[in-house]
């Protein structure tokens, strides 16, 4: 009776052809202000069978690597999208998962801190969407008149209250 030797191979060859087929990754490096950011996406569907979570098409892994000031920071994060690879390719999904980060920058943050919205008091019935509702319009309005410093507009418009009103067509000067 001979006994097998397991495989000195880092994968044997059935799964390192099945990685090949169902994995997929897509980096990019970038120079924003003094730092260079390199973020590698890997997205896989080898992990969908094992997960008790509906709808699963993908996992994903993302790794954020920064340089700056001669320092290196790494970060990673993970997610679970319902979007296949016959959808969403790991170059999609980078892309994807960077837009989302550039609303939450552009709006978010905006909404949270220059309108103070985390710290407003205003908690009952239907007030706090409406004034949500009302902050994004805002929000809006500045943006598509080529505003990109909000807090500063904000300032503006509040020392030239008349001149807003003017501008939005409800006082007539």
């Amino acid at each position: 009776m001979t006994s097998r030797r397991p495989s000195s191979r880092p994968f044997p060859p059935y799964e390192e052809r099945r990685r090949q087929q169902e994995d997929d990754t897509a980096r990019t490096t970038g120079r924003y202000g003094g730092r260079v950011e390199t973020r590698t996406l890997w997205a896989t569907t080898r992990l969908n069978d094992y997960l008790d979570w509906p709808d699963v098409g993908q996992v994903c892994r993302l790794e954020r690597v920064v340089k700056r000031n001669g320092e290196q920071t790494r970060e990673v994060a993970y997610a679970i999208t319902s979007a296949g690879p016959e959808w969403a390719d790991a170059e999609v999904l980078r892309q994807w998962w960077r837009g989302h980060w550039g609303i939450e920058n552009r709006l978010h943050w905006v909404r949270d801190v220059t309108l103070g919205e985390d710290a407003s008091r205003i908690r009952t019935a239907a007030a706090p969407e409406v004034l949500a509702g009302l902050r994004n319009a805002a929000i809006s309005l500045l943006r598509l008149s080529g505003v990109t410093n909000i807090a500063e507009a904000l300032r503006e418009n509040l020392y030239h209250v008349r001149s807003l009103l003017a501008k939005l067509g409800i006082l007539n000067l």
